[in-house]
This record gives structure tokens, sequence and C-alpha cells, in this order.
């Protein structure tokens, strides 16, 4: 990883942080997968956009509606549970 690669990283988290009002470092709890019969939605606000088949790393489980996850393009965001699976 450059530099480069690894400030921008940096300040994606940071941005994260900010935005989500998340305290402490950024661990990966699990890695869950998006159901593949679910439908794919466009993300907005602070959801995160859905593809099907995607697998994402869950940071944090906030209540029973929804998990804080990123994608591999480093992006962060609510998913619903409902449309999730483990692996």
């Amino acid at each position: 990883m450059t530099l480069k690669e690894c400030k921008k990283e940096e300040k994606a988290d940071r941005e994260f942080q900010k935005k989500f009002k998340f305290e402490g470092n950024i661990n990966v709890l699990t890695q869950m997968m998006v159901d593949p019969a679910a439908t794919e939605k466009r993300g907005g606000g602070k959801n995160l956009p859905l593809r099907r088949g995607e697998i994402l790393d869950v940071i944090q489980f906030t209540n029973q509606e929804q998990i804080l996850c990123r994608n591999s393009q480093r992006r962060y965001g609510y998913v619903p549970r409902a449309v999730m699976l483990h692996l």
C-alpha cells in the first residue's frame, strides 16, 4: 500500500467516525453477505448501497433492525439485518 492510499484510508476513517459519532478503533467484528435474493438498493444518507451477494465487514451491531457495515470500497453505512446472511 502506498503512502497516498494509506492517507486516503485514514481520511475516510476519520470522516466515518465524525459522521456516525463512532468512538474508538474501527474493528471488524465479522463478515456477512447480502442475501442474493434481496433487492438491490441505492444508498443514501447513512445507508450503504446494497448489491446482491456482496460481502460486507460488520463494524457494529447497532440495534435489532440495522448493522453498521463497510463495503469493499471502504464506504460505511447502515444495512438492514433482514438482508444479511452469516458466512
